[in-house]
């Protein structure tokens, strides 16, 4: 479709694929976490990383899927830099051992990508009694990203290169509980909607990444935070949709973008150079995006930060 094809101020699109994006960048002597990485865009994200010299770690919570990845890649690329380490973002105490166990492993951390996800599940709770969407795409990464700030501000201020975190969110966000997040209602079965609550958690990414940058620009740390929507991929987050694999299969191909497209936005944040300095932002197609009101408030960004870190604690 031509409407694919238009590209932006960035120069690239919609249809602009993580290897182009990142065409002719060197990424040697950087370290990257890739959550999720063992299948879909973060499989695609992790290969194209190393496919540019970047050191990659794949958090996966299914470590026989990471490692053949691992294996495929470096079949593919023999000097890729990759491994693989255990991490089930549902779980608090899953978060703490990986990011212990990666302390321990003595990696410094340049980019930070919050990708893993799950994708309007029935009504569940978590193993620390948390919804489980809002558990596994938000209150998981907002806790790795919590431990491993400290490793970040030293591994930016030792390599003098600018660290950045991205928040892997949705245009999702835009078809959220009417006040945003519903504090008060997280695990209340009797209002969850499974769109909304998928939603929710998306719109707490980029809340997430707006806050974390008010707070670097306060504390002048060279870190920056932004989030974005990968695009609509046939991958297996429609597997809660009844009609999910019938519709990949039937209109996919027309309006659906392939996992090396949906890999590309991501790449873009996390290694091109037009992207230096800018934090805050949303992104879309590799270009600057503006979310809803809800993704611009301040104040429901600093009542999210403060409302998860009294869960976390």
């Amino acid at each position: 479709m031509w409407l694919l094809r238009r590209k932006g101020p960035s120069g690239f699109s919609s249809s602009s694929t993580a290897e182009e994006v990142t065409d002719g960048i060197d990424g040697t002597g950087l370290t990257a976490i890739v959550t999720g990485a063992s299948s879909g865009i973060g499989s695609e994200t992790a290969r194209v990383l190393a496919l540019r010299g970047v050191h990659v770690i794949m958090g996966v919570r299914n470590l026989e899927a990471g490692r053949n990845v691992k294996e495929t890649i470096v079949n593919e690329n023999p000097s890729a830099k990759i491994d693989t380490m255990e991490l089930d973002l549902s779980s608090m105490a899953s978060v703490r051992k990986f990011t212990s166990d990666y302390q321990s492993s003595g990696f410094p951390l340049n980019i930070l990508i919050n990708n893993a996800g799950i994708m309007a599940t029935p009504f569940g709770l978590s193993k620390d009694n948390i919804e489980q969407q809002f558990a596994t795409n938000h209150l998981g990464h907002f806790l790795l990203t919590d431990l491993l700030l400290e490793n970040m501000k030293k591994t930016a201020v030792e390599s003098e290169k600018e660290g950045r975190i991205v928040n892997v969110s949705s245009e999702a966000h835009r078809y959220t509980y009417p006040e945003g997040i519903q504090f008060d209602g997280i695990n209340d079965e009797s209002r969850y909607n499974k769109m909304q609550a998928y939603g929710q958690s998306k719109l707490s990414n980029i809340l997430h990444a707006n806050e974390l940058t008010r707070r670097f620009k306060e504390e002048g740390v060279n870190i920056t935070a932004n989030s974005l929507h990968p695009g609509i991929i046939t991958t297996n987050l429609f597997r809660h949709f009844n009609y999910g694999n019938g519709l990949a299969n039937t209109v996919g191909k027309l309006i659906f973008k392939n996992v090396q497209q949906g890999a590309a936005t991501t790449c873009y944040v996390a290694l091109h150079p037009q992207v230096k300095g800018v934090s805050g932002e949303y992104f879309m197609n590799s270009n600057l995006h503006k979310p809803t009101q809800h993704g611009q408030d301040v104040d429901l960004a600093k009542k999210l930060w403060d409302f998860t870190t009294n869960l976390i604690k």
